[in-house]
């Protein structure tokens, strides 16, 4: 994803000169393109994330559109007040690009375990914010976010993430994509875990006859109201799926939208992080597994669903 992003980006600078990219000293191996085609936009503010954010504020008051870029918790949580007082109250075009979210740096520890980042993007006033499925939706977020005035957050995995569309989906801020159809389940991804997500889909449809739909939530501000209502209309149970705490995230989106429906519906189970501090350190898949087997989750789901519904009805 950060290979699709910084291609995107440098296509997008070529023909606008406002573009600027600054970092906290991350990216090297990544964002040499934009700085060597583009110099004098390109900073490297150091480890300083909260001068680099007020930075890219005073540059975007000015005129520019400005990407800040580090990996998840930096960009975000070490610099909030400059985010929420700076960019967010203004309505600035400062587009907050994290790498790694989730367990992506799992190895380093909870510091870098990007699982609260969400949630905390989500309750700013004005921000924008897209966690994209593959490189393929990166590059369209990036170009979206980039198109979109204000504030945005956009974030994206660490490296040789799997491209698991098929072809190029349309795609739109707000809108999620319906990657299958389907009646029993409906299983709601956002970010990296969408692969993790088709996988578990197909064993349902193999092992246990079980029909799921699949969307990728890629937008979870704007969350993509309708396509939710939908799904718990129109299935036996609704789980949603992120690299991230179960609290605030795509799960505490979707639960808004549905506890507020009229008249029946599937129920809703989230899969992600427990709500914890996580001591445990280890490679990105050993700690995905803490949020349990997706497959025994839906089917325990859906039991639970039949178990509830009235005979007749």
């Amino acid at each position: 994803m950060r290979t699709a992003f910084i291609n995107a980006l440098c296509d997008i600078a070529d023909d606008d000169e406002r573009i600027w990219l600054l970092t906290g000293d991350l990216g090297f191996s990544v964002l040499e393109p934009f700085a060597e085609r583009f110099p004098d936009r390109f900073v490297n503010a150091g480890v300083a994330e909260q001068n680099m954010t007020g930075v890219a504020a005073g540059l975007a008051s000015c005129g520019k559109i400005v990407c800040t870029y580090s990996i998840a918790n930096f960009p975000t949580l070490r610099c909030l007040e400059q985010i929420r007082n700076d960019v967010c109250l203004h309505e600035l075009p400062v587009k907050i690009i994290s790498v790694g979210g989730g367990f992506a740096y799992g190895a380093q520890g909870y510091t870098h375990h990007g699982v609260e980042d969400l949630a905390v993007m989500r309750a700013l006033p004005n921000m924008t914010v897209v966690a994209p499925a593959d490189p393929i939706e990166a590059t369209l977020a990036t170009r979206a976010l980039l198109r979109r005035p204000g504030p945005a957050y956009l974030r994206l995995g660490k490296s040789r993430e799997a491209v698991v569309h098929r072809q190029t989906p349309p795609f739109a801020i707000g809108q999620a994509v319906r990657v299958c159809e389907g009646t029993d389940v409906a299983l709601i991804s956002t970010g990296g875990m969408l692969g993790y997500v088709m996988e578990t889909a197909e064993a349902l449809a193999t092992l246990h006859g079980i029909s799921a739909r699949v969307l990728s939530m890629h937008t979870l501000k704007p969350l993509d109201v309708e396509a939710v209502i939908s799904a718990a209309r129109e299935t036996g149970a609704v789980v949603t799926v992120e690299e991230h705490s179960v609290v605030g995230g795509l799960g505490s989106a979707v639960a808004d939208v549905v506890a507020t429906m009229d008249g029946s519906h599937a129920p809703l189970h989230k899969y992600g992080a427990p709500d914890r501090v996580n001591h445990l350190v280890g490679q990105q898949e050993v700690l995905r597994r803490m949020a349990g087997d997706l497959v025994e989750i839906v089917q325990s789901a859906l039991r639970k669903h039949r178990q509830a519904v009235p005979c007749g009805a």
